[in-house]
């Protein structure tokens, strides 16, 4: 038996351009839900018509990690909600999993046109890892890769179509479900045309699962992070390890990306403290 972690975020969703689309409380926020819980639908179907007997969780990974619509919901899968998250947008993978694919992923910070692009929070300006830009589709699957678990299907804009391809290798299925024009602006496919896609690329990425490495980080891992402002740098001189390298820059040398990620998820709380 095939076991599957689906994550599925709500600013790469097709129709999604506005930051209004993922705050909970208005009619902008319940549309693009429904529409994240379809797109989460589509990408489920595509992997049982690939292995039937596939074990499927599907992680809610947007702001609070409430946002899909349970009921609404496949009802072959089971669903992973709510906070708190150690392990922030990855939280519950593990060896257990096969394989692993990402829906509704957006740009990094920072990212080109990349229609509503942050990484994690927007006062995370750019995070480095041994050199090299990371966003949420590369940390995310480098935290799969932890667990020799490959990203086997991509699905957002065209900047996140060519991230993916950069990080993950030729092989890698993606799925476009919108031009971004820019930060709040994008040309989208019809929501059922873009569920249709991903449902057939899901089937046969799974198909082709065997042809995708997982994205392995070597150890040690050096972690470097510009913040919004030099307040949120001074509170990080509180954890153990870190290195200020200039006002608004921090480094920290981890012994893996669990340990990585950790520290990721702690500059991520600092920043919502109020200053």
């Amino acid at each position: 038996m095939t076991r599957v972690f689906i994550l599925v975020d709500i600013e790469g969703i097709a129709g999604v351009v506005n930051a209004q689309e993922g705050d909970s409380g208005n009619p902008e926020y319940e549309r693009a839900r429904r529409l994240m819980t379809e797109e989460a639908n589509a990408a489920v179907r595509g992997v049982l018509a690939a292995d039937p007997d596939a074990d499927i969780t599907v992680t809610d990974t947007h702001g609070p990690y409430r946002n899909i619509i349970p009921e609404d919901l496949d009802r072959r899968v089971r669903l992973l909600r709510g906070k708190p998250s150690p392990l922030g947008m990855m939280d519950g993978i593990g060896g257990e999993y096969d394989v692993a694919l990402f829906v509704g992923v957006h740009g990094r910070a920072g990212a080109g046109s990349a229609t509503l692009s942050h990484t994690y929070t927007g006062n995370l300006l750019d995070i480095r890892i041994n050199g090299t830009s990371f966003g949420e589709l590369g940390l995310n699957a480098a935290m799969a890769g932890v667990y020799d678990v490959p990203v086997v299907l991509v699905a957002g804009d065209q900047v996140v179509d060519a991230e993916a391809h950069d990080l993950l290798g030729p092989n890698v299925t993606t799925v476009v479900v919108k031009q971004s024009r820019g930060y709040s602006r994008a040309e989208s496919l019809h929501p059922q045309t873009a569920r249709d896609r991903i449902e057939r690329a899901a089937a046969g990425a799974m198909r082709m699962r065997d042809q995708v490495p997982p994205l392995r980080v070597a150890p040690p891992v050096e972690v470097e992070v510009e913040v919004s402002r030099p307040s949120i740098a001074d509170m990080a001189m509180a954890i153990e390890g870190v290195e200020r390298v200039d006002g608004r820059t921090l480094r920290m040398t981890c012994a893996d990306m669990p340990a990585a990620n950790r520290f990721l998820r702690l500059l991520t709380l600092l920043c919502s403290v109020p200053q």
